[in-house]
């Protein structure tokens, strides 16, 4: 592009930067340069000379800002500057495709919109609003259609403010009327808020895509973590139930030869009986052809001296109590499996139901968590009945979470915060506020679970304590005089006195034997029957049991950790809840079929 004035668009480049001078300077040899330019050219060099024509200088010459250059090339600069927002302006311009209005023939297209005027002007007919003084205080807007928008349609004047009471765009003379004493400030300050509030929101908006975008990455990652993990179930599944199948097919060759071998049995016991049977008839046959001969003879004397000697009972067995009992336990296996599957079918069809409304509202992705080992030990505790097993392992089919209660704990007694330890120390008592249900003078604590009917089990550790109290008691137990396990206080309990002295006392206490010292016991209370039995739950070992009792009253798990005396018996008493497992399991088989393995 070539400028008006004396110097050419190429004379007024700098060769080093090859842009449009800024404070240019001349060296003697009249090459012109941007003064910094040529500084950090002499300054990485070792020799002052032209970049043009490699003149040596002996001395860096002392320069000064070309004032015809400078000003010429900022004349430059301006025109360059204007050319550029006069095409921007047109290109906007035609971008909106708004023509003149003053314009006769060929319309052009309009460059401003004018709201005093109401009317729209191309480049030519707008001279006049730049060049005439009072034209010139016109309201300019870029070209629009719809003008009369931007015009105040009751006052017919430009919609210069904008009313943030009200919200709306008002001209001058509103003002002065029904917005006289409201907030309003100029259009274009009002303009450069909503600039900042778009920004702003823009801001919010773009930070809560971000948001969604990282929620959609982090579901992506879950549900490959989800498939990962049901692939890792399906192979742990096909393992464990391809173990499950073998032990079964295992179990029931087992169990076939097992009846194989009583059937066997009991085959031959009937030959052995049918043979005697057949033995004892011979002789009874004989016997009857001997008295008939007898009866026939006719000489009386002779049948009566006869008779009188060989005349004797016959030697048999008594055949009235001897029977051959069918072996009824094919019907119990195949009722306790038929019960199981039917458990079972349940269970699978609510994971089916579970499954499906996940996959409906896609809220989960680890919907069907299964326990491999439990249901193992589901499949497999029907066949396992017919392998020989100890009482006090089923005793914990009947296991129940048990809690300790502070409310009835004594104030010599201390509790943890789970409520599964307690403890004495001499030197620690607590204060307690008074409660009915506290205990006063001896140790005691009560469970908070109550139990009145049914069967329940629950197991304690004693390891290190010289002297405790286990069992159950009745809900009246009177709790302000001192318990006597010895006598008919309510309790039936198994303790344990110094010198290992061990006794189970319902109403009077009868001293047991065990092999070793006790170190976790298990207590097995039947509601219905009476029954209070108690266990080594670490050799799985029967102790001793309370029968014949009578319980009316709701019972309750039964604790005394007994005094600690200098630094003995300090050890505390802890619920076990190692089988909690067996608590789930009880879910899925009736107490009656359980009854039947015992």
């Amino acid at each position: 592009m070539a400028s008006s004035s004396l110097l050419s668009e190429e004379q007024l480049l700098c060769s080093i930067c090859l842009d449009v001078f800024t404070d240019p300077v001349t060296t003697p040899c009249g090459h012109n340069f941007c003064k910094n330019c040529l500084a950090g050219y002499w300054d990485s060099s070792d020799h002052c000379q032209c970049p043009m024509c490699n003149k040596s200088f002996e001395m860096r010459p002392d320069l000064s800002i070309n004032t015809l250059i400078s000003e010429t090339a900022a004349q430059f600069k301006q025109s360059v500057q204007a050319h550029t927002s006069n095409t921007t302006e047109r290109n906007a311009c035609a971008d909106t495709k708004v023509l003149c209005d003053a314009c006769t023939g060929v319309k052009e297209i309009a460059m401003k919109s004018c709201l005093n005027c109401g009317a729209c002007y191309c480049m030519i007919h707008l001279e006049p609003h730049k060049n005439i003084q009072n034209l010139k205080k016109h309201k300019l807007i870029n070209p629009v259609e719809n003008l009369e928008d931007y015009i105040c349609k009751k006052h017919e004047r430009p919609l210069e403010l904008f009313c943030r009471d009200d919200q709306i765009c008002v001209c001058q003379f509103c003002t002065e009327g029904d917005h006289k004493n409201h907030n309003t400030v100029p259009i274009e300050e009002a303009n450069e808020e909503l600039k900042a509030c778009l920004k702003k929101t823009q801001a919010e908006v773009q930070h809560l895509i971000q948001e969604r975008l990282e929620k959609t990455e982090e579901i992506k990652h879950s549900l490959e973590l989800s498939k990962k993990s049901t692939e890792e179930e399906i192979s742990e599944g096909v393992e464990v139930f391809t173990a499950l199948i073998h032990s079964i097919e295992r179990s029931q060759a087992e169990l076939l030869e097992l009846m194989e071998e009583k059937q066997e049995v009991v085959e031959r016991q009937a030959e052995e009986l049918i043979q005697e049977l057949e033995q004892e008839i011979t002789v009874l046959k004989r016997k009857d052809l001997h008295l008939e001969q007898l009866s026939n003879a006719k000489n009386y004397l002779q049948k009566i001296q006869i008779y009188s000697s060989m005349w004797s009972p016959p030697h048999t067995r008594n055949w009235t109590e001897v029977s051959i009992n069918p072996d009824r336990s094919g019907k119990t296996l195949r009722t306790s499996l038929s019960h199981l599957y039917k458990q079972l079918n349940n269970e699978m069809q609510n994971k089916c139901k579970l499954k499906q409304r996940s996959r409906q509202k896609a809220e989960a992705f680890n919907y069907f968590n299964v326990n491999w080992t439990q249901l193992l030990l589901l499949l497999f505790l029907p066949v396992a009945v017919f392998i020989p097993m100890s009482k006090a392992i089923w005793i914990q089919i009947y296991a129940v979470d048990v809690t300790l209660d502070p409310d009835t704990a004594s104030n010599f007694l201390i509790l943890s915060e789970d409520g599964k330890q307690v403890r004495s120390d001499e030197y620690e008592i607590m204060n307690a506020p008074y409660n009915p249900k506290r205990f006063i003078n001896d140790p005691y604590v009560l469970a908070k679970e109550s139990f009145s009917s049914g069967r329940f089990y629950y197991e304690v550790q004693v390891r290190g304590k010289t002297e405790w109290d286990l069992g159950v008691a009745r809900e009246t137990i009177n709790r302000y005089n001192e318990v006597y396990p010895d006598y008919n206080d309510g309790t039936w309990s198994l303790i344990r006195r110094p010198g290992n002295d061990y006794r189970a006392c319902a109403g009077s206490c009868i001293r047991v034997t065990v092999k070793e010292t006790l170190e976790r016991v298990g207590v097995f209370v039947d509601y219905e029957e009476g029954l209070v039995s108690f266990y080594d739950a670490e050799a799985r070992s029967h102790i001793y049991s309370l029968t014949g009792q009578s319980f009316t009253e709701k019972l309750y798990p039964f604790f005394s950790p007994g005094f600690a005396y200098e630094d003995v018996n300090t050890p505390p008493l802890i619920i076990y809840d190692g089988y909690k497992y067996l608590i789930t399991l009880k879910q899925f088989f009736s107490r009656v079929t359980v009854q039947r393995w015992f």
